[in-house]
């Protein structure tokens, strides 16, 4: 039996951003997307608690996480949902580099 995707978020984390303020929903009509700013990515975890108690099925975590914070995620809702992690190649070292040092 498979399951379709029906309800999915995905938190990024961007300066100034406010869980409970940035959230922004998109519905298609057979699927909810629910993307959730974070301005710090120890807010993560609780964020995506909180969508998991909201139905998710599945999350995403925008690289800016890496690993820790992705196993912080996943401990917290003790594996409720699958919950991914952008990841970025060698290739994107310098451009990376360019905007995240660019201040």
């Amino acid at each position: 039996m498979t399951m379709a995707l029906t309800h999915w978020a995905f938190i990024y984390a961007a300066d100034g951003c406010d869980p409970e303020r940035d959230v922004s929903i998109t519905e298609t009509g057979t699927c909810r997307t629910v993307l959730v700013g974070v301005g710090r990515p120890e807010q993560s975890p609780a964020v995506a608690a909180r969508l998991v108690a909201d139905g998710v099925q599945l999350i995403e975590l925008c690289g800016a996480f890496g690993p820790v914070w992705t196993a912080r995620v996943i401990e917290k809702i003790g594996g409720a949902v699958p919950v991914g992690a952008v990841g970025y190649g060698p290739e994107a070292t310098h451009g990376l580099h360019a905007i995240f040092t660019s201040r």
